[in-house]
């Protein structure tokens, strides 16, 4: 089990091109399995639930050059605890939920909690899905003057998750709407404003071709997980 991972990871290190940061989506993956992930280099992992993630977090605490991502859906009465554990949040949904964590990031840095502002994405629904959070991209557009008044979130770009049973020229081509999207947002944000997470296990590669700089994978490196 041990070498079919550290396998698996290498040959999927090999796929992935030097500018795009591979992100190790660990949700209910042992730490056994995570620490040694970290020794074949992988430094961001990401999860989904804060309670199980805090936990972890507790338990690798000497693993210091973790990076954490959130990435699941973020319900606001747990945004102040996602701004002090998690360096990037790739899940951000709503307007309302960017006021909390722009109000809770203002906070944790005027109380030394944290010491830098908390990297975002932007959570867009690139084609309609009633399964899935996330702005449309016409509100996205209303939203991007408020937006863009939060002084204590680092907005860096966005992230997408496609609807289920899409053909690969579909998926290909809402990767690249999305690719476009940022592009053309781009200015009403700072200049950091250059990232697109996006790409799983099952459709990374083309997420990479349309210009993922992020991708997330989880089941291809650890294999099938028990689910919630």
């Amino acid at each position: 089990m041990n070498d079919n991972l550290v396998h698996r990871l290498r040959e999927i290190q090999t796929t992935i091109p030097s500018h795009v940061r591979l992100i190790a989506v660990s949700k209910t993956v042992p730490l056994e399995a995570m620490v040694m992930v970290y020794g074949e280099g992988i430094r961001d992992f990401a999860e989904n639930k804060l309670q199980d993630a805090i936990a972890k977090q507790e338990q690798l605490k000497d693993f210091s050059d973790i990076c954490w991502h959130f990435i699941g859906h973020l319900q606001t009465n747990k945004a102040k605890k996602a701004i002090e554990c998690f360096s990037w949040i790739h899940s951000v949904d709503s307007l309302k939920l960017a006021q909390k964590l722009d109000t809770y990031s203002q906070q944790a840095l005027d109380e030394k909690v944290i010491t830098d502002l908390p990297q975002i994405c932007l959570q867009v629904k690139i084609l309609p899905d009633e399964n899935k959070h996330g702005w449309s991209i016409s509100q996205l557009y209303e939203d991007l003057e408020t937006l863009k008044s939060f002084k204590y979130l680092n907005i860096r770009g966005l992230m997408t998750i496609l609807p289920l049973g899409l053909s690969s020229d579909e998926i290909l081509s809402a990767f690249a709407q999305a690719r476009d999207l940022l592009e053309n947002i781009k200015d009403s944000f700072n200049s950091n404003f250059d990232q697109l997470s996006m790409g799983m296990s099952g459709d990374y590669l083309l997420a990479i071709e349309a210009g993922a700089t992020m991708v997330r994978l989880g089941t291809i490196i650890f294999g099938d997980r028990k689910p919630y």
